[in-house]
């Protein structure tokens, strides 16, 4: 891979692990800089979430730093120039999921395009 790819790449890792964080998801603010306009979830309940719906899950506390999410073989692609592909599974909670996202480099920087959770046994 490239320096460019890798870049890429570690840019959205560490978007999504700030998004994953306690802190940055008690802060609206902080969430919408790393949420595309046009973000869409899947989540692993089935349930499709848009930028607006997201806020108010991210903001519950649902990830504490009593519960924080533990991720592990986080990998990424480069599908094309401005677009990176992410897989992992996260654990919080006694739920282990299998997550997939698209982020997608903007005028503002990499930001989150669109997130799919399917619940593992």
């Amino acid at each position: 891979m490239t320096d460019e790819r890798e870049q890429a790449v570690q840019a959205a890792i560490d978007g999504e692990l700030r998004l994953l964080d306690p802190e940055v998801r008690a802060a609206p603010d902080r969430v919408l800089a790393l949420l595309d306009p046009e973000f869409t979830e899947i989540g692993a309940s089935g349930r499709r979430w848009d930028v607006e719906s997201i806020l108010s899950v991210t903001s519950g506390g649902s990830v504490s730093a009593e519960s924080p999410v533990e991720v592990s073989e986080m990998s990424g692609a480069v599908l094309a120039p401005g677009l990176v592909h992410l897989t992992y599974f996260a654990e919080n909670q006694g739920r282990r999921t299998w997550r997939s996202s698209l982020w997608r480099l903007t005028d503002t920087g990499w930001r989150m395009y669109f997130h799919q959770g399917t619940l593992t046994s």
